[in-house]
C-alpha cells in the first residue's frame, strides 16, 4: 500500500469551495473571465435602475458590444461565430446571469434559439444572409413559438402557414416573446399542410408587428414582445428547409435549455456572495450574524446546492462537447438547477432580512427574474414529465 497523503494545505476559498476552477483550462477562465468584466462593467452599475424602471435601454449597442465578445451564438461555427466549446458557453451564461437574467436571455435567444435555428436547418443563403450580422450584434434575432393559449402543448399551435403560388402567407399570433420588439429577423415556427415548419421572417414585412409586453414583474430588465402576424407574405426560401415537425423547436430549445443549466447558477451565485458578505459585515446582538449557528447553516446549505449544480453544469457541458448529452439529461439539469437556484435567492433574502427586498441588493431581482426561467424553456411539470417517462418507459404526457 501506498503511504498516505498529508492533508492539502490548499486554502479552502468561500467563492470556490470545491476547487472547480481547477476544472478549467486557461482558454475557459478567459471567457470566463471576459465576460465577467464586460458585465461588471456595462451592465452591474445599471442594473437596479434598468430593473425598476422596467427597460433596457441601448439594447443594441449592447448587442453589438456582446458580439465584439464574440458571447453571440458562441458555441456555433463559421459565418464570423466564435466557434467555443459547450463549457464555455455555459461559463458566459453563468457571468451574464450573475448580472442578469434578462442579460443572459438576449443571449440566448440571440444565439441558441434564432442563431441556431438558423445554422442548423437553415439554407446556406439564409445563413449567409442572417448569421454574420447576428454574431455581431449588428442584427437582433428572435424565437417565435409560444402562443397565447399554446405554452407546453407545442404541436397545438394555432399559426398557419399557407402556400400560395410561389410564396407563403403567414398569420398567427406568438406570445412573451423575448427580442421581439427589436429583432430584424424573427424564426417563427407554423403549422403548414407538410406538417410544422420555421421561417426567417424579416421584421419589416408587410403585416409583420411585434408590440412590447410591459407590467411584468419579472425579466424587467428584457424585452418582451408579442409577435403578430396578418397575411405575412413570404418568398419559398423563408422556409427553413433542413427541418419538418416539433423536432425542429425542440432541438432549439434543447440548446437553450443548457445555457440555463449554467445561467441559473450566475443568478444563485450573485444572491449567495452576496448574503454572504452581507452575514460577514451585519451585526446584531454584539456581532456578526454569521457567526450565528442558524445563518452559518443557511450559507452551508446555499454554497452545497450552489457548487453541486455548477459541478452538474460542468459534467452536462463536457457531455455536450463529446456529443453525448442526451435532452433528458438537458432536462435533469434545468430542472434542479433553477429550482435550487430560486431556493438559494429566497434563503439568502433571509440573512439580508428586510434589506433584502431593496433594489440596493441584488437579490429579490434575481428571485424574481427566476419565477420566469422557471418557466420558459419548459416549466417543471414539464421536466418532470421528459425524466418520468425516461425513468419509466411510459409516457405520461398524455
Amino acid at each position: 500500500m501506498s503511504a498516505s497523503k498529508t492533508p492539502s494545505k490548499t486554502p479552502f476559498v468561500p467563492t470556490d469551495p470545491l476547487g472547480l476552477d481547477e476544472l478549467l483550462s486557461p482558454e475557459d477562465l478567459a471567457v470566463r473571465d471576459t465576460v465577467r468584466t464586460w458585465a461588471a462593467d456595462r451592465v452591474l452599475p445599471h442594473i437596479a435602475q434598468w430593473y425598476e424602471d422596467g427597460e433596457l435601454p441601448g439594447i443594441r449597442e449592447l448587442a453589438r458590444e456582446l458580439g465584439s465578445i464574440g458571447a453571440l451564438g458562441m458555441s456555433l461555427t463559421g459565418y464570423g461565430c466564435a466557434g467555443a466549446s459547450a463549457v464555455q458557453y455555459g461559463l458566459a451564461c453563468l457571468e451574464l446571469e450573475a448580472a442578469d437574467s434578462g442579460i443572459r436571455s438576449l443571449v440566448s435567444v440571440q444565439g441558441s434559439l434564432a442563431m441556431y435555428a438558423i445554422w442548423k436547418y437553415g439554407s446556406e443563403e439564409q445563413k449567409e444572409r442572417w448569421l454574420p450580422g447576428m454574431a455581431a450584434g449588428e442584427l437582433i434575432g428572435c424565437f417565435g413559438l409560444t402562443e397565447p393559449d399554446v405554452g407546453s402543448d407545442p404541436a397545438a399551435m394555432r399559426t398557419y402557414a399557407k402556400r400560395d403560388g410561389g410564396d407563403w402567407v403567414l398569420n398567427g399570433r406568438k406570445m412573451w416573446i423575448t427580442n421581439g420588439s427589436v429583432a430584424a429577423v424573427a424564426v417563427v415556427w407554423a403549422q403548414t399542410d407538410e406538417g410544422i415548419r420555421g421561417f426567417a421572417v424579416p421584421t419589416d414585412a408587410a403585416g409583420f408587428s411585434a408590440p412590447e409586453i410591459k407590467h411584468k414583474w419579472s425579466l424587467r430588465a428584457s424585452v418582451t414582445s408579442e409577435l403578430v402576424m396578418d397575411d405575412v407574405r413570404l418568398p419559398a426560401d423563408a422556409v427553413l428547409p433542413g427541418v419538418t415537425g416539433l423536432k425542429g423547436p425542440l432541438g432549439c430549445l434543447s440548446h437553450a435549455r443548457y445555457g440555463i443549466v449554467w445561467g441559473s447558477m450566475g443568478a444563485a451565485r450573485s444572491a449567495f456572495e452576496t448574503a454572504l458578505d452581507y452575514a460577514r459585515t451585519r451585526e446584531q446582538f454584539g456581532k456578526p450574524i454569521g457567526g450565528f449557528q442558524l445563518t452559518q447553516a443557511k450559507l452551508a446549505d446555499m454554497a452545497l446546492e450552489l457548487h453541486k449544480g455548477i459541478l452538474l453544469a460542468h459534467h452536462l457541458g463536457r457531455r455536450m462537447d463529446a456529443g453525448t448529452l442526451r435532452p433528458e439529461q438537458i432536462s435533469f439539469g434545468k430542472l434542479n438547477n433553477v429550482r435550487e437556484a430560486i431556493d438559494i435567492c429566497r434563503t439568502a433574502r433571509t440573512i439580508l432580512g428586510a434589506n433584502g427586498v431593496s433594489l440596493e441588493y441584488p437579490v429579490m431581482r434575481h428571485a424574481t427574474n427566476l419565477e420566469s426561467v422557471l418557466t420558459y424553456e419548459g416549466t417543471v411539470e414539464m421536466h418532470q414529465l421528459v425524466l418520468g417517462k425516461a425513468l419509466t418507459g411510459l409516457d405520461a404526457f398524455r
